[in-house]
């Protein structure tokens, strides 16, 4: 058979199947193919990381090529080189093709050289052969085509550039020596890879089944470009039922995610195996938030195929970047306690900690913001309107959660037994999101739990025709997980939440009694050994008496048995100081939707505080303070959750260095005073990997130059070694156009989403937080008026002499918090008036960014210069956006709270910009803030806000009553004329650019201790007990990298 190599790689497959629809010049754009040599690139490079820098060159040149196909030749053997020295043996052997002869002949033709290749077939060999001999700068004049069975031989007939033969001895071997690294590498990868086989004794009775199954799904799905465009263009036809030639950007996406979900889960069925086969001690981290952010990027990086998919999707006619823009922030979190417990999964499955997370999964998440006249709106969060390609209905995982009802008493075997006859029930359906990790073959999983109505009710419901009863049971039911954080103002918001978090633990707890029970049915005994649970705060504490509960009544262990393991397998992380933050429920409210519960909280309080007793006798007042039960004159009778949690966790751990003295000497003083031993610190941390690596492109890859490896990305550490670097003027002007291209791309979100042009060489300066009083974002508005008054007081010259800002404040406030939403109005109307003015024309403007989320800071963060964590010393537990701020460079001004002690410990205070009272002075500051003695210019300020200078005067009257006298609780009078300062200098900082570089580049060296990677590995260390268990592999692509230790830190494995 003989065919012209151009036309069989265009439109042909090799071996029968569907009808090829070819395109050329007249076809559609859309769909066309790009030139085949850039499928060679992709094929090769998708398993290197791009090691040529780091490893020795072998160079493959070609008489007559130009110096474009002697750098794409050289490319590639560096290329393999580089993964057989990194321990990558699967590209070049280990798995070469055995079939393959290559012969290379510049004799027996007078005008062409010949290119014989015998090979196994493969999809795809036509075309990269073809684009190969291009890249050598090779013209391929005819190819000579043939196959028998498995085995193909092609004949190609080549000229030089010059439209010579190549003859030289040492050009020929070096053509044959690329053709077989590339055609070995695209055999190892189009090979597939074996799986583990199943150790489990599921089937044990029937193994020619177990065979069979395995056999058919014996090897991982390809990982090369065609594979992934298979892949893609099979889920947009059989899965999205959409044609293979017309589908749009969003359905690219769809089907790029469902192909990526596809190796994912591919991963995460194996590691459960192995977590299976080997039982090890897991943790279960139980949180109401998990603000994930984007997948697709986030999983492609992780998995290191982004290039690989980025170049499929290309040559399909697509861009990653624009898919990567259909994707919709998962709605289950807001602040930074879930954006927290998302950078843990991360981290717990990059350390390859046996691990679940466990939330639920809302259907409109807290809410969506928009801005109309300055004043926040919240609409429902769609987000899973389209569906969620990332997830996987569990409908055969589901337990029964019920609500109201009363509790009876029986006799049981001479024993009390205790039944609860609830009053309505739902059922918790699972939703898995598979979370992989970075240079890791583990995936985890994050369950989360939707409401639905019982199956039961509505089929009694439907039977007696109660149809409209069905329907409200239905809508009930629904109702506990379709939002984040209903507004508490109501008796029927608390009793949602408190359904809410009830409805959370009580499926995660039979879920994970049920797992522990497959393999150790007959006893309770090693549960403890085998379960860790993390409470992420207060929300998920009612897990405690629901473990009891479940123990006791369900599973018949006593009291003493039940309580033990309970203490055994919480630990609690407090994330507040404030005390009105402390979670409490009304005991009325518990009574009623959890009667067994209010039962079984009191005996735990009954027994606590007798215990307390045998310790401190009949101080009643401080038992009082102690108790589970908060009963008293003018108080109504309340469970503290807070002290439940402390009472039956057997770690507590604060979330700052900062934080944790605090909390034993303030709120949790008595506890810490009778149980120092369950005190601990565990600074927060985020994910080096989201937050620098992969949001921050540019500067990660010159991080990685600069240090002569990637292993930053997990080892945070060594940006210590870019300390040598910071004094450098060819490195700082690196990394300033770095810096420089990051604003751009902040300007251009901007402009995009409010309409206002900001001048990318002024400062960009950052406020991007929950809107709350103890964040003082009334504090930066101030400081925005003053400046604003500044300038207008200046001469048209002294004005243009001084440092051009760009205010950018974000975040939500939640619905029912009116003074935080007069803030938000404050901000705009600051806004409207300071950018409309034309007098200060380009020196300052005022932008208040709307629906603020992950996806937003993944590209406010690389651009921000300088960010603002300003709390009040003693309100902020730590704080985590100020690390990614800093770790990418960011200057922060801010006080001496929550982690910011320890980033400036880290980077050094005199590359902060630190003000402000400290935490044991604010005490004493507010007893005497009804004397304090007010600056002038804060006056002014609070003068031109209630006179209307702004408009709205009357609306912000309330906002600036609490900044008067005793009003004034967060301090901002007291701190103001030092928050001034600091803010002058940044300004004398700024104008002196080089050594504004500086203290950026020391700021990003200083960040290696705030990775969540370090702060997972105390967790399980110190408080868990679990150790690592990552999975073996038999993928051979996916070996851990090889690093040695090397001084001054490590470094990939020559």
């Amino acid at each position: 058979m003989t065919a012209m190599a151009s036309v069989v790689a265009t439109c042909a497959p090799r071996a029968a199947g569907r009808p090829p629809v070819c395109h050329h010049a007249s076809g559609s754009s859309r769909h066309a193919k790009v030139p085949p040599s850039t499928s060679t690139a992709a094929t090769i490079g998708s398993a290197s990381r791009g090691g040529s820098k780091a490893f020795g060159v072998h160079r493959a040149v070609v008489p007559g090529a130009g110096s474009s196909a002697r750098r794409a030749a050289t490319l590639r053997v560096s290329a393999v080189n580089a993964d057989v020295r990194a321990g990558r043996p699967s590209d070049v052997g280990g798995n070469e093709d055995a079939q393959l002869v290559v012969v290379v002949d510049g004799s027996s033709d007078p005008a062409l050289t010949v290119v014989s290749v015998k090979a196994t077939n493969r999809t795809g060999l036509l075309q990269l052969m073809k684009s190969t001999l291009e890249d050598l700068g090779l013209n391929v004049e005819r190819t000579e085509v043939d196959m028998d069975d498995d085995l193909v031989s092609d004949t190609f007939y080549v000229t030089a550039d010059a439209g010579g033969r190549v003859d030289d001895p040492n050009d020929l071997a070096n053509i044959e020596r690329v053709i077989k690294v590339v055609l070995n590498a695209h055999y190892s990868k189009s090979a597939g890879h074996a799986r583990p086989e199943d150790g489990s004794h599921d089937m044990d009775n029937d193994p020619r089944k177990k065979d069979l199954l395995y056999s058919l799904m014996d090897n991982y799905i390809k990982n090369d470009v065609l594979a992934v465009q298979k892949s893609v263009v099979n889920h947009v036809e059989y899965t999205l039922g959409r044609s293979r030639y017309r589908f749009d950007d969003f359905e690219a996406y769809q089907a790029a995610a469902l192909s990526v979900r596809d190796r994912l889960i591919e991963s995460w069925n194996d590691t459960q195996q192995y977590f299976r086969e080997q039982d090890p001690k897991r943790v279960y981290y139980l949180s109401m938030e998990f603000l994930m952010g984007r997948s697709l990027t986030n999983s492609l990086n992780n998995m290191e195929l982004k290039g690989t998919f980025s170049e499929g999707l290309k040559q399909l006619g697509y861009n990653m970047e624009d898919l990567v823009m259909k994707e919709r922030d998962a709605a289950l979190g807001n602040g930074g306690l879930g954006r927290l417990a998302a950078c843990f999964l991360d981290s717990m499955a990059t350390e390859d900690i046996p691990a679940w997370g466990y939330g639920i999964r809302y259907q409109y998440g807290m809410f969506r913001q928009e801005m109309h006249d300055g004043f926040q709106h919240e609409n429902p969060d769609y987000w899973l309107n389209f569906g969620n390609p990332w997830e996987i209905p569990r409908p055969n995982i589901a337990y029964p959660v019920s609500f109201y009802g009363h509790v009876s008493i029986h006799d049981v075997e001479g024993r009390q037994a205790y039944k609860w006859n609830h009053g309505e029930q739902v059922t918790a359906v699972a939703y898995d999101n598979p979370i992989p990790g970075w240079n890791t073959p583990n995936t985890i999983n994050l369950r989360l739990w939707s409401a639905k109505p019982s199956r039961e009710f509505d089929l009694e419901s439907f039977n007696t025709g109660d149809y409209v009863q069905a329907i409200l049971a239905k809508q009930r039911a629904e109702t506990i997980s379709a939002v984040l954080y209903p507004d508490d103002r109501t008796y029927q918001g608390k009793e949602l939440r408190l359904k809410q978090q009830y409805f959370m633990v009580s499926a995660t707890l039979q879920d994970i009694i049920r797992r522990f029970l497959v393999l150790h049915p007959d006893s309770f005994d090693d549960f403890p050994s085998k379960v860790a649970l993390q409470l992420n705060d207060t929300h998920p504490t009612i897990g405690v008496p629901e473990l009891m509960r479940l123990l006791m009544d369900v599973h018949g262990l006593g009291w003493t048995q039940s309580w033990d393991i309970t203490t055994r397998v919480f630990s609690f992380t407090n994330h507040t100081v404030l005390p009105e933050a402390l979670e409490k429920w009304p005991v009325e409210l518990v009574e009623t939707v959890l009667p067994r519960h209010m039962q079984i909280i009191y005996d735990i309080n009954w027994r606590f505080t007798q215990e307390l007793r045998g310790i401190m006798g009949d101080d009643f007042e401080r038992i009082g303070r102690m108790s589970i039960i908060e009963d008293g004159e003018g108080m109504d009778k309340s469970v503290r959750m807070a002290h439940l949690a402390l009472v039956a966790s057997h770690t507590v751990n604060g979330v700052a260095a900062i934080h944790s003295e605090l909390i034993k000497t303030t709120i949790f003083k008595d506890f810490y005073d009778i149980m120092p031993e369950k005190f601990q610190n565990k600074t927060n941390g985020v994910t080096p990997r989201r937050w620098l690596a992969f949001c921050n492109p540019p500067l990660s890859a010159l991080i990685s130059e600069t240090l002569g490896t990637d292993a930053w990305i997990k080892e945070l550490d060594l940006l210590q070694g870019l300390r040598p670097h910071a004094t450098d003027p060819k490195f700082q002007k690196r990394w300033a156009d770095i810096k420089l291209g990051n604003k751009q791309r902040l300007a251009d979100l901007v402009k995009e989403q409010t309409g206002v042009e900001v001048p990318v060489n002024a400062l960009f300066d950052i406020q991007v937080k929950r809107i709350h009083e103890y964040k003082r974002q009334l504090l930066n508005i101030f400081g925005i008026v003053h400046r604003y008054n500044a300038l207008l007081s200046m001469s048209p010259e002294d004005r243009k002499v001084q440092v051009p800002r760009v205010c950018i404040i974000g975040g939500k406030a939640a619905p029912g918090y009116d003074m935080a939403k007069r803030i938000i109005k404050l901000v705009s109307a600051v806004g409207e008036k300071v950018n409309n003015d034309p007098n200060i024309e380009g020196m300052l403007k005022v932008v208040f960014l709307p629906d603020y989320n992950v996806s937003l800071a993944e590209v406010i963060v690389p651009g921000a210069e300088l960010s603002q964590h300003i709390s009040t010393a003693g309100t902020e537990a730590s704080g985590t956006s100020n690390m990614k701020f800093a770790m990418n460079g960011c200057l922060i001004v801010g006080t001496m709270d929550g982690a910011n002690v320890e980033i400036a410990e880290e980077i050094g205070e005199t590359n902060m910009f630190i003000f402000g009272a400290l935490a044991d002075a604010v005490p004493g500051l507010r007893r005497e803030r009804e004397h304090f003695n007010v600056p002038g210019s804060f006056n002014t300020i609070v003068d031109q806000i209630r006179g209307g200078f702004f408009g709205w005067g009357d609306f912000f009257g309330p906002v600036m009553d609490a900044v008067c006298g005793a009003g004034d609780y967060y301090l901002l009078a007291n701190d103001f004329e030092d928050y001034l300062r600091a803010q002058r200098d940044v300004d004398v900082a700024y104008l002196d650019q080089a050594r504004w570089t500086q203290m950026s580049i020391e700021s990003v060296a200083g960040s290696g201790k705030f990775s969540s990677d370090r702060t997972i590995r105390e967790y399980a260390t110190e408080i868990w007990d679990v150790k690592p268990a990552r999975r073996p592999t038999l993928h051979p692509n996916m070996p851990p990298k090889p690093y040695v230790s090397a001084g001054d830190g490590l470094k990939p494995m020559a």
